[in-house]
């Protein structure tokens, strides 16, 4: 062979054995993306004029963990996330979600706090916010506001059944630790 033809012949070997080589290690891995689903969102009419909750789950079916880090909404410009610990509540920066893990936003435990309210919700009215985390992006849900007393965990209710519409967000990964 000439020595071009041989040149030739090695870029062609090595470019095949790479080819066949990345195949297999991208075989080997897992999905490291979050596949986030919220359910189960509401919001309970108000109290007051310029402050109200919000209860939600985030499901991630992924591989890799997220952080939800903010929350936006057009009701308030100063959306909080607040855990509950000994009776008392206290905002966080953020919220971790476990790979394959929920985080669960209820009635007793950590929630979303809408302080300042521009409009007060009643029953029947739809919030719509959106969900901001640090790998998978920002999530719309539209949040059904209920009964100030509406609480599906006392009444059986599963809150995955419950009135938030549901959305699927491209896969991102988070991990379920408060910080």
């Amino acid at each position: 062979m000439t020595r071009t033809t041989t040149a030739a012949f090695s870029a062609a070997l090595a470019l095949v054995a790479g080819l066949a080589l990345g195949g297999c290690s991208s075989a080997d891995q897992t999905d490291t993306t979050p596949r986030l689903k919220v359910s189960g969102a509401f919001m309970p009419e108000p109290v007051s004029a310029d402050m109200a909750g919000g209860f939600l789950t985030v499901t991630n079916t992924g591989d890799s963990a997220d952080t939800l880090t903010s929350v936006t909404s057009d009701l308030s410009d100063d959306v909080q996330l607040h855990e509950t610990k000994d009776q008392k509540m206290r905002q966080v920066d953020s919220f971790d979600l476990p790979a394959k893990g929920e985080l669960k936003l209820r009635r007793g435990g950590d929630h979303l706090m809408f302080m300042g309210l521009k409009r007060t919700p009643k029953k029947g009215d739809t919030v719509r916010i959106e969900l901001h985390f640090e790998k998978a992006g920002r999530i719309g849900v539209e949040v059904p506001v209920e009964a100030r007393t509406h609480n599906p965990q006392a009444s059986g209710d599963h809150m995955e059944h419950g009135g938030a519409s549901s959305h699927q967000q491209q896969p991102s990964s988070h991990d379920g630790a408060r910080h």
